[in-house]
């Protein structure tokens, strides 16, 4: 064997093969260096943030009115913006090239796509639950004196705050199956409004009863019936089941896109 054969042999890096660690330091370089994220980020902010005090403050008396659940109407656009951006973490590369120096340093694809997933999954979960405690801290501030406040400390509560902050790290992570299976940025976009938006508006001419058995499935009825709901409501999944079943959502969408990865050329 030469010096050199040795040397390559001792240091797997000399060849491009990077650990999980590496790969994963390397995808938050580039995610904290692009705008288009802050931007995102801002943008989940500003509609948590103003869609909590734009609902709260003109909250109408209903026997079904919810202070915890109604703190958190932002999440119509919110869960948008981080699907986004988790489709533009693996579309942008490949719309700009930058995917093939990524794979030339870490050839193994599922390996990059895992790491692209828990920078992106830390990011949007730190991020959600920031702002879900302050939408649900704004709501409460700016909801009427006359209405019914909701407390951390009462029963529901706490763990309606903190699904309100996961569920969007999980729509990210669908967002990024999306865009690996896709590899199109206007078409992954599409996608995940497709399973946000339209999915459910077309469910509404074919019945109550479909809407009631299929509906509940769905991730956006989930989040609004079952994670963030303190009131038991109808026709719904429990929040840990609906919780469950967004995990599996998730999984399924980074396994189908890390299996596209595997089996395309970039």
């Amino acid at each position: 064997m030469t010096t050199a054969t040795l040397d390559r042999a001792a240091n797997p890096r000399a060849e491009g093969h990077y650990g999980f660690r590496t790969v994963a330091q390397m995808e938050w370089l580039k995610l904290r260096s692009v705008r288009s994220t802050w931007w995102t980020l801002l943008v989940f902010a500003a509609g948590m943030v103003g869609l909590a005090i734009l609902v709260m403050r003109g909250q109408q008396h209903s026997a079904s009115f919810d202070p915890t659940n109604d703190s958190f109407a932002g999440l119509a656009i919110g869960q948008l913006a981080i699907g986004v951006l988790g489709v533009l973490v693996v579309t942008s590369e490949f719309s700009s090239g930058m995917i093939r120096a990524t794979f030339a340093a870490a050839p193994r694809r599922p390996l990059v796509l895992a790491a692209k997933a828990a920078i992106l999954a830390s990011v949007t979960l730190v991020a959600g639950e920031i702002m879900a405690f302050v939408a649900f801290g704004v709501g409460q501030a700016v909801l009427k004196s006359q209405f019914p406040h909701a407390a951390l400390g009462q029963p529901g509560v706490l763990r309606a705050v903190l699904m309100a902050g996961a569920y969007p790290a999980l729509i990210g992570l669908i967002g990024l199956g999306l865009g690996a299976l896709i590899r199109h940025t206007a078409g992954a976009i599409s996608a995940v409004v497709g399973v946000l938006f339209v999915l459910p508006l077309i469910l509404v001419p074919l019945g109550t009863s479909i809407q009631n058995s299929v509906g509940q499935f769905m991730p956006m009825l989930i989040a609004e019936n079952s994670l963030t709901a303190v009131k038991p409501v109808a026709h719904s999944l429990s929040p840990g089941v609906g919780f469950a079943l967004l995990c599996f959502y998730a999984a399924t969408a980074l396994a189908v896109g890390s299996w596209q990865l595997a089996r395309r050329d970039a």
